[in-house]
């Protein structure tokens, strides 16, 4: 059996694998995000190792004898989080998460610097770790001062799961400071950013060990050891193992909080010019591009939010078949937008609002909003070169017909459903456990699923649509410059 645990957002999942790949258990445990400021988005890192001490509960409970034969544990995380820690493993401050707006101003004078897209084949994105550290550096010098490791969410858990400071490469990728054609540290990407290469992580793949589980944890869980903790993956990269996108040209679109179009790239082909992101993958000698939005189902949640109403509720009000784009446009720029704006001041808006609008309308636009934002990472995405033939899609979103026959419309491509339901980051990084402990191939362990259906685009409304997501773009156009003032 295998562990994987991904560290999302919102909370900690996990499964319990067999060698067949069949998901035995599964256990969920929510993890609070704090925003003491506007723009800000941190947690508390002993939150995670509640939540991971809940879940294993939950597991143990639901099937001990199966836990008690997980002799390899993955690890998925969101990434660019920076957590830091003094000389004695101590956390220092709340970690400063994937989606915290505070370090626009540090991120674009690193990304300015001659030297940094060309080492880490990326814009320097506000988002990323490297400048949330020239924040500390600037705002919170005494922090700075003290801090001896800088570690990723996941890769916290992973020190408190086995004592051992690593990091892989996927998740490294997204710091500004690894030299990601090399798969290695950069010294002149972390001296620009006054960083040093001490308080990185050892890396490992995401496929290879990345340490063993403490004695004292193999006895609270009741465990028999050495149970290897593989490097294991950030979550899109952990993603795409789960459903099987490690050959050139397999993707999927992910509708999760954040939205991603991904592509698995046998080669190190960065275009940081376009905004979408080059990193390493969680096997070796394999790469990723992604178109990277920052509030796809997290629109859907703020509108649930403030309407009073499940998010159940709003989706299950609107039909299954689409008949034309909304009278609303919606833009879904709630935390500012990567792909492919890099615009950390832009903000949401509707536009067309009438005294007739309903809940209905604003659900529609909602997603219509998302799907547009999508369909930038898509041409972005294809200006590099890049051009799916068709995508798999997963996440929280795919469970909407309306939207997906939307989203297929928009981006003018088939959406190809997967057969069965575990085929996310959880289920990717215990992949990763089973390639740690078998020393097997990724190509024999990260197999695509069955495709249980697909969305076509409704040709006859592709006109339509593509008129609304010109309109689109013009309101970007137009509400960029007043945002930024």
């Amino acid at each position: 059996m295998y562990l994987g645990l991904d560290l999302g957002t919102s909370g900690l999942r996990g499964i319990v694998v067999s060698e067949k790949g069949d998901v035995i258990a599964e256990a969920e445990a929510g993890v609070d995000t704090s925003t003491p400021h506007p723009g800000w988005s941190e947690q508390d890192p002993s939150d995670w190792i509640e939540a991971c001490q809940k879940v294993v509960a939950q597991l143990r409970e639901l099937n001990g004898a199966a836990f008690s034969a997980v002799r390899g544990i993955g690890l998925s995380g969101h990434m660019h989080g920076a957590t830091l820690l003094d000389r004695d493993g101590k956390v220092l401050r709340p970690c400063i998460l994937w989606n915290d707006m505070r370090s626009a101003k540090e991120a674009a004078e690193l990304d300015g610097l001659p030297s940094m897209r060309s080492i880490t084949g990326n814009i320097v994105f506000p988002g990323f770790t490297a400048p949330k550290l020239e924040w500390v550096r600037g705002h919170e010098p005494d922090v700075f001062a003290k801090t001896c490791k800088v570690l990723l969410p996941k890769d916290y858990l992973r020190f408190w799961l086995t004592g051992s400071y690593v990091g892989d490469l996927s998740d490294s990728a997204g710091t500004a400071w690894l030299d990601v054609g090399k798969r290695e540290w950069s010294d002149t990407a972390l001296d620009l950013s006054h960083m040093r290469r001490d308080q990185m992580p050892e890396l490992v793949e995401g496929s290879a060990a990345g340490g063993e589980l403490r004695p004292k944890i193999l006895q609270q869980w009741g465990l028999t050891g050495p149970i290897i903790v593989a490097g294991g993956a950030g979550d899109n990269a952990a993603a795409a193992c789960g459903i099987g996108s490690i050959s050139e040209g397999n993707g999927f679109l992910s509708l999760g909080t954040s939205g991603v179009l991904l592509v698995a790239k046998e080669s190190y082909a960065p275009a940081p010019e376009t905004a979408v992101h080059c990193f390493c993958h969680a096997v070796p000698d394999r790469w990723i591009q992604m178109g990277v939005i920052l509030s796809a189902t997290n629109s859907l949640n703020w509108l649930s939010r403030n309407l009073g109403q499940p998010v159940s509720a709003l989706a299950s009000a609107l039909p299954d078949k689409v008949n034309g784009p909304s009278q609303i446009t919606f833009l879904p720029y709630l935390s500012g937008e990567r792909t492919p704006h890099n615009d950390s001041a832009i903000r949401g808006a509707f536009l067309g609002l009438d005294i007739a609008s309903e809940p209905a309308n604003l659900t529609q636009s909602v997603m219509e909003g998302v799907s547009f934002a999508m369909r930038d990472c898509l041409e972005a995405l294809k200006s590099t070169g890049t051009k799916p033939e068709s995508l798999l899609v997963v996440g929280g979103g795919a469970r909407s017909r309306f939207w997906l026959e939307t989203l297929a419309t928009v981006l003018n491509t088939p959406l190809a459903l997967p057969k069965g339901s575990e085929f996310g980051a959880a289920i990717g990084a215990a992949r990763l456990a089973a390639c740690a402990v078998q020393g097997a191939n990724p190509k024999d362990i990260m197999l695509s699923p069955e495709v249980a259906e697909r969305v076509e685009p409704r040709a006859e409304l592709s006109n339509a649509y593509e008129a609304e997501f010109q309109r689109y773009r013009q309101y970007y156009d137009a509400l960029a410059p007043i945002a930024a003032r």
